[in-house]
């Protein structure tokens, strides 16, 4: 539906966007994923004919939209700090895109009940926006994006504002939201747990280049490169030396090579080593010295003295030399 080509961009002299192309499907919630300067932002406002490219294009349905102002786009939009009418009630708020549609009050109003109910603030329509709390003043901002009907969903960093649980709360009703309506979406953000949890497909931006895209499975288990490894925290980024034979040798033990590049013996190589499936055995495999262990709710931190640290089920003592062992799974090449 959506189609997005060789976009690019600069600022300052800089570039910003360079070639970016992808498609988001009928349906589909696709993941922006980077760290804040990747681009994310600009490319959403390029998408939402907010700004416009030096190069590419944007189409819908096969439709160039380059000469179509962004309030002929049905284009929602929901933004980080709400943007929100301080002066209209809940109901105005959700009903402003309603009535630069000329649509019949009687319409309004069911369209906003209706919208309203979907994001659970049913009886909300009186409110003032500023008697809301934080969430539900997102709330009211997904309904307003919602309630025109949209072709397109897009939302910059939406819940960067929340706390923590009511994050993840609204990451729940967002999930549901988008699922329950079928509107295909685009969803911005730096948090990759946020990403993971709503998205059919993340697209990793680095330096105004899409440089990992697939599911959120994918995407983690197989980051592709170190700089994706070590932003997502996908595992324990580690140097080794090719050794004749097919191994490597790093300063956390000697793995057999998988990888899809050419090494000669004496090449330097970068691996990722995955923290969890990790076995405690009663010897070799990987050792070292426990100098830390953190619980988490689904088992124990555990940080050895070389460097790395794995997830344990149960909780070793810290001084106390161990012995891991990692599957062959979880020892991938990046280079």
């Amino acid at each position: 539906m959506l189609e997005v080509k060789n976009i690019w961009k600069s600022y300052q002299g800089q570039s910003l966007l360079r070639n970016i192309s992808f498609s988001v499907a009928a349906g589909e919630t696709v993941c922006l994923l980077g760290a804040s300067g990747s681009g994310k932002s600009t490319l959403l406002r390029i998408i939402a004919g907010l700004e416009s490219p030096e190069q590419g294009q944007v189409f819908w349905a096969g439709e160039n939209l380059a000469s179509v102002p962004a309030y002929r786009r049905v284009f929602g939009l929901v933004f980080q700090d709400y943007a929100l009418f301080p002066h209209l009630t809940v109901a105005g708020n959700v009903a402003f895109g309603l009535k630069m549609l000329d649509l019949p009050q009687d319409e309004i109003n069911e369209r906003v009940v209706s919208t309203l109910n979907k994001v659970n603030l049913a009886g909300f329509e009186s409110r003032r926006v500023t008697d809301l709390s934080g969430g539900e003043q997102q709330r009211v901002a997904l309904a307003r994006a919602l309630a025109p009907d949209p072709r397109l969903l897009m939302f910059d960093e939406p819940l960067g504002a929340l706390d923590r649980n009511l994050r993840e709360q609204l990451m729940t009703e967002l999930r549901r939201i988008l699922r329950l309506s079928g509107v295909p979406a685009i969803y911005v953000t730096h948090d990759q747990e946020e990403a993971f949890f709503l998205a059919d497909r993340v697209l990793l931006l680095h330096e105004g280049i899409i440089i990992r895209e697939g599911t959120p499975a994918e995407v983690w288990t197989d980051p592709g490169s170190v700089w994706a490894a070590r932003f997502l925290d996908a595992g324990n980024v580690v140097m080794g030396v090719v050794l004749p034979g097919g191994k490597v040798k790093t300063i956390i033990g000697t793995f057999t090579l998988k990888c899809g590049h050419v090494h000669q013996a004496g090449d330097e190589v970068t691996l990722l080593v995955s923290r969890r499936g990790i076995r405690q055995v009663s010897e070799g495999g990987i050792s070292g010295i426990v100098t830390d262990v953190i619980f988490r709710q689904d088992g124990y931190k555990v940080i050895l003295e070389s460097g790395p640290d794995f997830y344990l089920p149960e909780a070793p003592q810290v001084g106390r030399v161990i012995f891991l062992e990692i599957p062959p799974e979880g020892v991938k090449c990046l280079s």
